[in-house]
């Protein structure tokens, strides 16, 4: 690619030579690794993904799952079907997981495991797992473990859980990963 620069006018023009640059090197896509066996944004995740184009990195989505479900007919989707042992998606994604992967889950071990390889980890509702959060949100899961366990008999599976998905929580899903997405682009 011939970019020409350095144009001059008036007297000097005739002076004036054009400059070459060669074309710069693609950029290495970024990837979104979903944890998608309950993954309610999965639909989300495939729309934003499809609008980065040139001159930004591509976005490449890998849905990795136990089983096999239908995915948008895109080369840069693609599904990964695991066996079905104890964490092997989780496995699958934490081995692929890395400084250019954003991870999406709701497991807080999984969330560790990507942060530590350098991935930027989001919640299915938006909120972004970072160094400083994992900790207090391990130890807050680990006290629902062993409250969970303790209670023997009535009572036992009536803690609670998280609200019900809403409206608000996939519309805050969408602009944190926008968010995300953008900051790995200009920084990478």
């Amino acid at each position: 690619m011939i970019i020409r620069t350095g144009l001059a006018f008036g007297r000097y023009a005739r002076y004036s030579r054009a400059m070459t640059t060669p074309a710069s090197p693609p950029m290495a896509p970024l990837t979104i690794l979903i944890d998608a066996d309950a993954c309610p944004v999965k639909d989300e995740v495939y729309r934003v993904a499809s609008r980065f184009k040139a001159p930004r990195p591509e976005v490449h989505v890998r849905v990795v799952s136990n089983s096999a479900f239908r995915i948008p007919d895109n080369p840069r989707v693609k599904r990964v079907v695991v066996d079905d042992s104890f964490d092997a998606a989780d496995d699958w994604i934490a081995e692929h997981a890395d400084a250019r992967s954003i991870v999406i889950t709701g497991d807080i071990l999984l969330a560790e495991r990507c942060l530590k390889a350098g991935a930027r980890v989001l919640k299915h509702n938006g909120e972004e797992f970072t160094a400083a959060s994992i900790g207090s949100a391990i130890a807050t899961r680990a006290i629902m473990e062993d409250l969970r366990a303790g209670m023997d008999g009535v009572g036992a599976n009536n803690l609670g859980g998280p609200p019900p998905f809403s409206k608000a929580d996939r519309s805050r899903f969408l602009q944190s990963l926008d968010r995300v997405l953008v900051a790995m682009a200009r920084t990478l």
